[in-house]
């Protein structure tokens, strides 16, 4: 059955990334046509979400993000959070974020991605807006800094964690992000073992193209380039894994994205 016989919410686009600069355009144009009704933008700094909440603005669909990646934690600037702020209060802005910590790569000093991070935080409280959330090698401090800002509203943006720390996000109230990673036998063993964790009620689906290209997809494309019109991809892994129908993953993923992320439901 093909992509476009169910509707989807791609909750993780980086449409601003390079790889799409010659067709961005079409790129979204088959991704609706692949019955991606509804896409979430990444914004990963001030500059990426202004970039995506112009696009936003003449797309229908679409919604964005408007937040710092811990990567960028070190470049803010002084009034960083004024701007921020604003920025939240524009019509298509749907989650801070990409928030978070990430002690792997470590692009930015631990003191300030948790600085950053909190602000971030404290800011998704006061405009009530969910979270989307970035973890890699920080799990540990991430969930304490969740539990002090009382977080019961966001995402777990590729989610690649165990069981255990699927329960700890699901016990906070939030969704979880499922990628292409699912979709790669060399290395999604423990992803595997905790989507059985995983109900269909907080589930939500996400390319994060032009990444994670699902290693199910078939024909591959040429440029091994992701697009959110492959999204059907990671939903037909994740029925073979739980024996989910793929009518069940469309509905409730798309329903529990539209909450998330949109204002109609808050």
């Amino acid at each position: 059955m093909s992509s476009n016989s169910f509707c989807w919410f791609d909750a993780g686009v980086n449409l601003f990334s390079q790889q799409y600069d010659d067709d961005r355009d079409q790129v979204v144009t088959q991704a609706k046509a692949a019955g991606v009704q509804q896409q979430l933008l990444i914004s990963s700094d001030l500059a990426e979400t202004v970039l995506n909440i112009q696009y936003c603005q003449n797309q229908s669909g679409l919604v964005t993000t408007a937040g710092v990646h811990p990567h960028q934690a070190a470049a803010v600037g002084d009034n960083w959070l004024e701007q921020l702020s604003a920025l939240l209060a524009q019509p298509t802005v749907v989650a801070v974020g990409e928030c978070g910590l990430d002690f792997n790569r470590m692009f930015s000093p631990k003191p300030q991605q948790i600085s950053v991070f909190s602000a971030q935080l404290s800011l998704a409280k006061q405009q009530q807006k969910a979270v989307y959330l970035h973890e890699r090698d920080a799990f540990p401090e991430q969930l304490e800094l969740l539990k002090q800002h009382q977080i019961d509203r966001g995402v777990a943006h590729c989610f690649t964690g165990d069981a255990s720390q699927l329960k700890a996000y699901l016990d906070l109230g939030l969704y979880i992000g499922i990628t292409g990673w699912l979709c790669d036998e060399r290395r999604a063993q423990m992803l595997r073992d905790a989507l059985q964790y995983l109900p269909l009620d907080r589930l939500v689906l996400e390319t994060d193209a032009p990444y994670l290209l699902p290693r199910n997809l078939t024909p591959k494309p040429k440029s091994r380039r992701n697009e959110p019109a492959y999204i059907s991809a990671i939903a037909g892994q994740i029925s073979v894994l739980r024996g989910w129908s793929m009518a069940d993953i469309s509905h409730h993923s798309q329903k529990n994205a539209e909450f998330l992320f949109t204002e109609l439901t808050h």
